[in-house]
C-alpha cells in the first residue's frame, strides 16, 4: 500500500487553485516539450496534490496548442499517481443541464491534430482503451459531489472535437445521433496519454450550456461558458478538495482494472531494441515496465539492440 498523490488537470474557471492556496510552483523539465505550466504542489487533508492549469496560467493555449504529453509525462515525474481532470462542456441532452457536473466514462474522439501516444520511434505499444477512465476513483468522486450538494451526472459520453471553433448545428446534431451526451475539446488525447503512462484517470465535465442542436436558441458563445464558470467554480473546488480528502483518509492500494500495470504485455518491441535513445524517453511514462524487462535480460540493465 502507498499514499496518493493526486494530479489534478484543471480547464477553464480553476485557475485560482494556485493563488489562493498554500504549496510551491515548481518546473518539471520533461522529454516532450513543454508542459502548459508549471506545476502546483500542495496538500490537502493528507493528499498531495499536484496541479496543472490545462490552458496555461491566464489561458494563452488554446485545445490545439496543448503539449498534452508533457502535460501527463509531466505529473508522472511529479509523482502523481491518479489523475483528475476538470473542464467545460456543453452538453447534448436535455436533462445534462448548464450548471450539472458530468463524471464521463467514456469518450469519442474527433480531434485531428494532436500527437495521441507516447510510443513509435523505436518502440510499439498497444494499451486497451475499452474502459478509458478509473472506476475507483470515479466512485470516490461520486460520494464527494453527495456531500459538497453537487449535482453530478454518473455516467457521460464526451465527444472531443478539434476546435477551437464551436460546433455548426448540423455537427452537434450528428453527435446526438452518435449518442454523445457531452461535447469538448481538451479530455482528448490526454486520457489516451494517462492511460499509456499507467496513471488511472478520472475526467469531471462542467456543463455550460447546450452546443448548438436547439433550433431554438442561438448557438454556444464564450460569454455563457465564462458567466456559468464563474458561478460554478467555488463548487468545482469545493469537490475536488473532498474528493482529495476522502482520498488522503486512506492508504492507496494498487488499481483494481490494472491500469497501474496496463504496459505488461502492451509493449511488442523486443528487449534488446529498446535503445537507450528510448528508454530515456519513456524514462516516467514507462519506467515500470522497462525495469521489470532489464530485471530479467540476460544482457544486464543496459540492453542493446543486435
Amino acid at each position: 500500500m502507498s499514499v496518493w498523490t493526486l494530479g489534478v488537470i484543471g480547464g477553464s474557471g480553476l485557475y485560482q487553485m494556485g493563488s489562493s492556496e498554500t504549496g510551491d510552483w515548481i518546473e518539471v523539465a520533461s522529454p516532450w516539450g513543454e508542459a502548459s505550466d508549471d506545476l502546483f504542489v500542495t496538500e490537502w487533508d493528507g493528499c498531495r496534490v499536484v496541479f496543472l492549469p490545462r490552458h496555461g496560467r491566464g489561458h494563452r493555449l488554446s485545445p490545439s496548442e496543448i503539449n498534452f504529453r508533457a502535460n501527463i509525462d509531466a505529473l508522472k515525474r511529479a509523482g502523481c499517481t491518479d489523475i483528475l481532470a476538470v473542464s467545460a462542456c456543453g452538453s447534448l441532452r436535455e436533462d445534462y443541464r448548464p450548471g450539472d457536473f458530468v463524471l464521463v466514462d467514456q469518450f469519442i474522439d474527433r480531434t485531428r491534430s494532436r500527437p495521441s501516444t507516447f510510443f513509435g520511434d523505436g518502440v510499439v505499444a498497444h494499451v486497451s482503451m475499452a474502459e478509458p477512465v478509473s472506476r475507483r476513483l470515479g466512485e470516490v468522486v461520486v460520494d464527494a459531489a453527495s456531500e459538497v450538494g453537487a449535482r453530478l451526472h454518473t455516467t457521460g459520453t464526451y465527444l472531443a472535437m478539434e476546435g477551437p471553433q464551436f460546433s455548426t448545428r448540423a455537427e452537434s446534431k450528428l453527435y446526438r445521433s452518435w449518442g454523445a451526451d457531452v461535447i469538448g475539446m481538451t479530455n482528448m488525447p490526454e486520457a489516451r496519454l494517462a492511460r499509456e503512462a499507467e496513471l488511472p484517470y478520472a475526467a469531471v465535465a462542467m456543463v455550460t450550456d447546450y452546443d448548438a442542436w436547439r433550433e431554438q436558441e442561438r448557438g454556444v458563445e464564450v460569454s455563457d461558458v465564462t458567466q456559468l464558470l464563474s458561478r460554478n467554480a467555488e463548487q468545482a473546488r469545493s469537490l475536488l478538495r473532498r474528493t482529495a480528502s476522502r482520498l488522503g483518509a486512506c492508504a492507496r492500494t494498487p488499481d483494481p482494472q490494472g491500469i497501474d500495470t496496463c504496459l505488461d504485455g502492451a509493449i511488442l518491441t523486443s528487449e534488446p531494441r529498446l535503445t537507450p535513445d528510448v528508454r530515456d524517453r519513456l524514462e516516467a511514462v514507462a519506467g515500470r515496465r522497462f525495469a521489470a524487462l532489464y530485471a530479467t535480460s540476460p544482457l544486464g540493465s543496459s540492453p542493446r539492440p543486435p
